[in-house]
């Protein structure tokens, strides 16, 4: 199974736990294509041909983010809004029909703010249905979506808080492989 990860962050480079899982799961899967949005295109110039060539060539497609105002960076949207376009991704021609879609997703704040609470910023089930709505209209096969809460920001020095922030993205990375092998095991 060809395995293809969009990584959403803004900053890659800059990042703690997206940057972490991202190379967990690089380890555990080597041959799995990587596509670093914010060093492919930093500006949002994507390579459009480029950009549908990888998700063609994928059986399994992992969108990696962290949550911006509850949804996924701009640099990440942009690159939706240009890459999955009519007769791409959906319409006629449509390439993308019976691969599979995994979202993960790193939130700042914590579980207490996306359970759907009276206190709450919202349900984060009712944010990932978006992604699933996606995956429906392009014909994907869901496979869901695995998030982490809490993971929050660390100063540059805070040494503690840093490894924090680390240690609950491993564990993250450890149930998003075990999904993956899941997907996997049913081909």
């Amino acid at each position: 199974m060809k395995i293809l990860l969009i990584a959403g962050h803004g900053n890659i480079g800059a990042s703690v736990a997206n940057k972490a899982i991202i190379e967990r799961l690089a380890q555990e899967f080597p041959e799995m294509a990587i596509r670093k949005l914010s060093e492919i295109a930093p500006d949002g110039n994507f390579d459009i041909a480029a950009e549908q060539s990888a998700l063609a060539a994928a059986d399994l497609i992992i969108w990696q983010f962290p949550f911006n105002w509850y949804a996924m960076p701009w640099l990440m949207k942009k690159w939706l809004d240009e890459v999955f376009v009519f007769g791409f991704a959906y319409g006629t021609g449509a390439k993308l029909g019976g691969k599979k879609l995994l979202v993960s997703v790193t939130t700042g704040a914590p579980e207490s703010a996306y359970t759907g609470d009276a206190n709450a910023a919202g349900d984060i089930r009712a944010f990932i249905s978006l992604h699933q709505g996606t995956a429906k209209t392009c014909g994907l096969d869901w496979q869901g979506a695995l998030w982490v809460n809490g993971i929050g920001f660390a100063a540059p020095g805070d040494e503690a808080a840093i490894a924090r922030q680390r240690e609950k993205a491993l564990a993250h990375a450890e149930r998003l492989i075990a999904r993956i092998r899941e997907i996997q095991a049913v081909k």
